[in-house]
């Protein structure tokens, strides 16, 4: 099995107002490969959590065409703040 790990940091247009939020996800092809991505993302104005998710999915599948039918094993979005 191949892990691998990487950092993304992006913004969405238009104006952003949500802020920046931190994310994590992890994605699993079961018994041949996997793969954790981080991050940043200011979501743009109305974006719910799931327009962040799916958005989030499909940059990971655009680099990686392989991981477009993987299972989300982990997802994390939070603030970006302390």
């Amino acid at each position: 099995m191949t892990s691998q790990t990487s950092q993304t940091s992006t913004t969405a247009t238009p104006a952003a107002t949500q802020g920046s939020h931190m994310w994590v996800m992890t994605l699993e092809i079961p018994g041949r490969e996997m793969t954790t991505q981080y991050g940043t993302w200011t979501p743009p104005a109305g974006a719910t959590r799931y327009d962040v998710f799916t958005a989030l999915r499909d940059h990971i599948a655009a680099q990686q065409p392989e991981m477009k039918s993987a299972n989300c094993v982990f997802f994390s979005l939070e603030p970006n703040r302390l």
